[in-house]
């Protein structure tokens, strides 16, 4: 009786490993080929194509390294930027209000130097700081994906962002990436400014402009030579820095109203507002579980995000700290914080976009889509407070 199944079951797994061996031949054959080639050639040829093959495999090598190994990456690092210098009362006032005198700084510093009266020590931003600080990680203590050569290639001409293979970290990048052309653009157009109406600051118009150069830049574009990206993006680096300088002088603007934090946490929401729907859309194209080429790049995009934000959002309660005390908005800040530092948590080591009702391949999207609405629910209610 059961040699009927045995026997089917037997001809069904040779079948599968037939399969299996001819998709090995068929992968290998080009190598065997270009192996038999080069066992022909003279040895002039053969160290020839051999650099080059050599530096293929080192250019590959160095790609698949950086992609892999996530340098200082921390969820906790918002509470690990250096604070600076400022003094204990810093804490009770806005950034950009002044926080002790020239004379009391000479004091502080033990300098035997006469020290300027009238001279000021303002609050710095740590809005500016901590975007200075993830670009820096974006583009210097990691590489910049995107922009390089093997990533611009693909996968045998497809781009890696349609194969399940080393766009985790550019997605994640890309992710911080967004946020910081969005928070700099607001700095340029309220924060740093006097009601919207004073003279833009040069710096942060030019950290605004450096962010704002293409992602995937190479040293060589469809026009010629060009600047590679993260050589641009380190400029907004240097900017924002000197930004706050300027703003620890009292030389530069810092407009820490209610109605411009207002408007910041509006802009924040419709970003995040945007990405969930661009997740729901990714959920509904395909329940392919495990096998989703484009779940881990949307996944990756959105926690960069997250983690962006999470940084950004804990630098606007110390700048704006005096006027969400006024509002007694402390309690519900912490609670955004926390939410969103949960959602930090997951870390899955393979992406699944499975039905969301699945029992074997879960659906980790809508879960990340999930904390984030969860995260602008709660800053909605933070501008609802700020709106009353």
């Amino acid at each position: 009786m059961l040699d009927p199944i045995v026997s089917f079951f037997t001809r069904l797994f040779q079948m599968i490993g037939r399969g299996i061996g001819v998709l090995v031949s068929v992968i290998l054959w080009p190598f065997m080929w270009l192996g038999r080639w080069y066992g022909e050639r003279g040895w002039i040829l053969k160290g020839i194509v051999g650099l080059i093959l050599a530096v293929l495999v080192g250019t590959y090598g160095y790609f698949f390294y950086v992609t892999q190994v996530w340098t200082n990456f921390d969820p906790d690092y918002p509470s690990q930027i250096p604070a600076g210098s400022a003094p204990p009362q810093a804490a009770n006032v806005v950034a950009g209000d002044p926080i002790s005198t020239g004379a009391s700084n000479g004091a502080a510093a033990g300098t035997n130097a006469q020290a300027d009266p009238n001279a000021q020590t303002c609050k710095r931003s740590e809005i500016a700081a901590v975007s200075a600080y993830l670009v820096d990680f974006n583009v210097n203590q990691n590489a910049w994906i995107s922009s390089m050569l093997v990533s611009k290639l693909g996968f045998f001409g497809i781009p890696w962002r349609n194969t399940p293979f080393f766009d985790n970290k550019a997605a994640f990048q890309l992710g911080i990436n967004q946020v910081m052309r969005r928070t700099t653009t607001e700095l340029v157009d309220t924060l740093g400014r006097t009601r919207g109406t004073s003279r833009i600051d040069q710096n942060l118009q030019d950290a605004r402009t450096a962010l704002a150069w293409n992602e995937d830049a190479w040293y060589i574009g469809l026009r010629g030579p060009t600047r590679p990206t993260p050589s641009v993006y380190r400029e907004a680096i240097t900017k924002l820095r000197a930004f706050n300088d300027s703003l620890e002088r009292c030389q530069a603007t810092f407009d820490a109203r209610a109605d411009n934090l207002q408007l910041f946490l509006d802009r924040i929401a419709g970003d995040i507002g945007s990405t969930s729907d661009i997740l729901r859309g990714q959920i509904e194209a395909s329940d392919a579980g495990w096998f989703d080429p484009r779940a881990d790049d949307r996944f990756w995009f959105t926690y960069g995000q997250l983690y962006a934000y999470y940084g950004i959002l804990h630098a606007t309660q110390d700048d704006f700290s005096a006027i969400i005390r006024e509002r007694n908005l402390t309690a519900l800040w912490d609670t955004l914080q926390q939410q969103m530092r949960g959602a930090l948590n997951m870390q899955p080591w393979i992406i699944s976009n499975g039905n969301e009702s699945s029992f074997i391949f879960p659906s980790h999207l809508a879960t990340m889509g999930f904390n984030l609405l969860r995260a602008r629910s709660q800053i909605v209610e933070i501008r609802q407070v700020l709106d009353r």
